[in-house]
Formats: structure tokens, C-alpha cells, sequence
């Protein structure tokens, strides 16, 4: 459905965007491209240039965002708008929004146009990733629903929908039926990455990780490389190798898929390596221990966050920087990157979506960070405990935000708050029993309270529950580089 106006470039310039919706939904690299493509060919195309400002956003990197607003900018100065259709002209205020800073309006613009055109698939994934960009998992999941009823279901897009619903059921907490809705669409389309994503988030949230090593393994010709899903998936697998106890095939992933040197250095790809490292940090009884782990990974990831200087722009990303920062024992480039948000926080940002992110989420985690980092426990837990329930404001998933939830487990811990992080630990052991790292934590819980036969006795369990996890492990296969993903 492309609906190209602008009376100029007829069939070529339709398939060239039919072809650039087929590589965004598989995330082929090949999608700037085929706009690329577009764009030369049908200039005066209004939905060419809004896909072309879609792109710039996606990456959540300032400097691409301002490079595609100067472009769109110059886009609608000098066309002439009652040439365009309606739909043409909805997509390019949605553009417009999401370019001014207000990515929430921009989703719902988007919505809207699903509304009058359920089958815009455009406006569905790019609708899509903004609700993950904001934490929306109402709108992950009813945005796709909405629509899916308007379609017939023997369309080769109808598969990548149904990944896209599953996605949303999982982050609804809907885990059974987010299992099967995205398995169904991994088996209409085996290179459905983002289905192949969402079967994982499932096994993820279930605590099913040998069930996930397992899936991941069978189908990794699919998702392993040559996509712009496939570092994230990696990162997914390590996850699932983090629980079984393996650390060393978790830091063989790293090397082979989410080191900077092997990436492409953008904040996407960079907050997933923070994300797996600070695992390791979090856990580690001492920074020494840690960094004993790890090694020189941190400086290198460190180096790349800094290399970006991008500015305030997504605080999501920022508190990522601040973790390889302090993994990388660079407290004060931590500080400065505090000090600079806080100054700009200070400043009013009317219809920037960034500023309340900051503000009330961003900041908050990122001194809670620092302090968890300088050993104030106390003040690590005064900080996140009340944010903890709100968490997924700030965008994300819930595999990706628990990297936050474990810190405060963690503080609650080391700074003695025991009928916390009692209660922390509980709500994770019942709602993941299967998960080695909640037994573990109970063990240490039980040690410091000297309730010795617990403690044994959860180690037990833990042990027990990764056994799983390593015997699939142990058939697997060795983790290749990620291969190129962009074109």
C-alpha cells in the first residue's frame, strides 16, 4: 500500500517503497537504500520523504535526527501540500512532531492514521517502535490489534504483524499467548527477526532460558547475522547463558557480536553491551571483582560512548553511557554526563518528550548509578525505589530495564535494607521461580540473615534450575562475528 504522490516517479518510485517497507519490517540494512532509491526517483513524494525522516529518528542519535529534520524541512518549505492526499499529509506531520521533539504525539498521529488506513504498514512499524521507545506496552500490543482484523491474513506482511503483536502481548505481561502468536509468525516468515525477538522476550520473562538457547540455536541462520536484530538477539542468547552460570560463553558472545569494535557504534547496539557488562558489575561482590571479569571490555565500550558526544537527545541511551562509564572506573566523564542533562533538564523544552524522560526518570537513574558506583548503597535505594514501579517511561523493554530492577536488588543487599530486599526478591521469585539469579539472591539474602539451611538450600535450587541451561550450552555452537547489516 504506498500511495505515492506527488506527481512524479509512477511504478518505480511504488516499488522502490514497497521494497524499503519489506527490508524495515525483516530490518534488513538495505532500507535506507531502497528510500534512497525513492526519493532520487520520485522526489516530490511526500511519503518518501517522510520515511526518509522516520529512518533518521529511529536510531535515537541526535545527529542523525537534525540531519533528517534539515532535509524535511527544506522537503516542506518548497512543496506544494494540496498536490498531497490526506494520508500523504498526516505522515508528514507525524514526521514533523516526532522532529520537533515530541515523540508521544508523533505515536498517536500515527495511530490515528491506522485508524483511516489500517493497512499502512508504515505507519505500524514506525507506530511501533515508538511505543517501545516510550515504554507503551498498551500500545505495543492494542496499536497492532487494532489493525490486524483489516487485513488478509495470506499477505506476506501479515506474518511481521503478528511478531509485532507478540511482542506487545509480552510486554502486556500476556507471555502463553505472546509465545504462540510470534511463534506463528516466525513459522509464515523463518527471517522474521523481530518474531524470532518476541518468542525470546517470552522465554525470557518466563524464566525459560534453556527453552530460549535451545530456539535461538535451531533458527540461528535466521536471525545470527546480516540484519539490523542481530546484535540485540545476541544479546538476548547471553542473557540466557548469564543464567545458566556459563560467563564464559556470555563474554565469548560479547567479543563476537557486541564489542564496538565489531559494531557499528550506534547507541542501540552500544546500550545492549552496557546493559550484558553491567550484569556482571552488579553481581560482582567487588568493582575489582569485576573488572578482573571483564577486563578491558569497559574501556572500549567506554571509548565508544564517549566517541558519540551526542548530546541530550534519548535518556535511555544516557543511562547506558553512565554505566560503561563507571564500569570503566571514569567517574568524573559519569558526572559530566549527569551535570550536562541536569543543566539542560533545568531549561524548559515545551513538546520534547526527552526533557520529561530526563527529568523525572533519566537523571534519577543515572545518580543512582553513580552512587551505587561510589558504594552509597542507601542512597542508591532512595533513589530507585520510587521509581521502580515507572521505570518504562523512559522506554524499553522489560529485559532491558532489569538490568536497573537487579542495581536496586543489589543496594537493598549491600546496604543492609533486609525486609526490602526480602520483598524484592519474593515478588521475583514468584513471578520467575525458574530463574537461577532469584535463587541466588535468596541464598545471599538468607547468608546475611544466618539462616544457613535456606541459604544451602536455595543454592541448590539454583544450581538445579541452570543445569538446563548448560547442558544446552554444551550443544551449541561457537558465536560468529554479526556480519554487516547495513548497507
Amino acid at each position: 500500500m504506498s500511495g505515492l504522490g506527488g506527481g512524479d516517479g509512477g511504478e518505480e518510485a511504488a516499488a522502490w517503497y514497497e521494497s524499503a517497507v519489506d527490508s524495515l519490517l525483516f530490518f534488513r540494512g538495505d532500507v535506507a537504500e531502497s528510500v534512497g532509491a525513492m526519493r532520487r526517483v520520485a522526489p516530490g513524494a511526500p511519503l518518501g520523504q517522510a520515511f526518509a525522516a522516520y529512518l533518521g529518528l529511529l536510531g535515537t542519535e541526535r545527529t542523525q535526527a537534525v540531519a533528517a529534520g534539515e532535509e524535511f524541512a527544506r522537503f516542506r518549505a518548497e512543496a506544494d501540500h494540496t498536490a498531497f492526499t490526506e494520508r500523504e499529509r498526516a505522515h508528514l506531520r507525524a514526521a514533523s512532531v516526532w522532529l520537533g521533539g515530541d515523540i508521544e504525539r508523533a505515536g498517536a498521529m500515527l495511530r490515528e492514521i491506522n485508524v483511516g488506513w489500517p493497512r499502512d504498514t508504515l505507519a505500524l512499524a514506525v507506530g511501533h517502535q515508538i511505543d517501545f521507545f516510550t515504554g507503551n506496552a498498551d500500545s505495543l500490543r492494542d496499536r497492532i490489534a487494532g489493525a490486524l482484523t483489516a487485513w488478509d491474513e495470506e499477505d506476506p506482511h501479515y506474518g511481521p504483524l503478528l511478531g509485532m503483536f507478540g511482542f506487545g502481548l509480552e510486554e502486556s505481561g500476556d507471555y502463553a499467548r505472546a509465545e504462540q502468536v510470534a511463534m506463528s509468525a516466525v513459522e509464515r516468515q523463518p527471517r522474521d527477526v523481530w518474531g524470532i525477538h518476541a518468542v525470546v522476550h517470552a522465554f525470557e520473562m518466563q524464566g525459560r532460558f534453556a527453552d530460549g538457547i535451545r530456539y535461538l540455536d535451531a533458527r540461528r541462520r535466521d536471525w545470527g547475522a546480516n540484519n539490523m536484530m542481530a546484535v540485540h538477539n545476541w544479546w538476548h542468547y547471553a542473557l540466557y547463558a548469564l543464567e545458566a552460570g556459563d560467563t564464559d560463553r556470555v563474554l565469548e558472545i560479547y567479543d563476537a557480536t557486541l564489542d564496538p569494535a565489531s559494531s557499528s557504534g550506534l547507541a542501540l547496539e552500544l546500550l545492549d553491551a552496557a546493559a550484558l557488562l553491567w550484569r556482571f558489575y552488579v553481581d560482582a561482590e567487588t568493582a575489582e571483582d569485576a573488572q578482573q571479569l571483564v577486563g578491558e571490555r569497559w574501556g572500549a565500550l567506554a571509548d565508544a560512548w564517549a566517541a558519540r558526544d551526542n548530546g541530550p537527545h534519548y535518556a535511555f541511551n544516557d543511562t547506558h553511557a553512565v554505566m560503561a562509564y563507571l564500569g570503566a572506573g571514569r567517574m568524573r566523564e559519569a558526572e559530566e554526563l549527569v551535570a550536562d542533562r541536569t543543566e539542560w533538564a533545568a531549561r524548559p523544552h515545551p513538546g520534547v518528550s526527552n526533557h520529561t524522560m530526563t527529568a523525572e526518570v533519566g537523571l534519577p537513574v543515572c545518580r543512582a548509578l553513580i552512587a551505587f558506583a561510589r558504594g552509597r548503597y542507601p542512597e542508591t535505594v532512595e533513589l530507585l525505589l520510587p521509581l521502580r514501579g515507572r521505570l518504562q517511561t523512559f522506554g524499553g523493554s522489560h529485559a532491558q530495564r532489569d538490568a536497573v530492577q537487579r542495581t536496586l536488588v543489589e543496594a537493598a543487599l549491600r546496604g543492609q535494607r533486609w525486609e526490602l530486599a526480602r520483598t524484592l526478591l519474593s515478588e521475583r521469585l514468584n513471578l520467575r521461580p525458574t530463574s537461577p539469579y532469584n535463587w541466588l539472591g535468596q541464598a545471599r539474602l538468607a547468608d546475611q540473615l544466618g539462616q544457613a539451611a535456606l541459604a544451602a538450600t536455595a543454592r541448590e535450587r539454583a544450581a538445579a534450575l541452570a543445569a538446563p541451561g548448560k547442558s544446552a550450552l554444551a550443544g551449541a555452537g561457537v558465536a560468529q562475528p554479526r556480519g554487516p547489516v547495513r548497507a
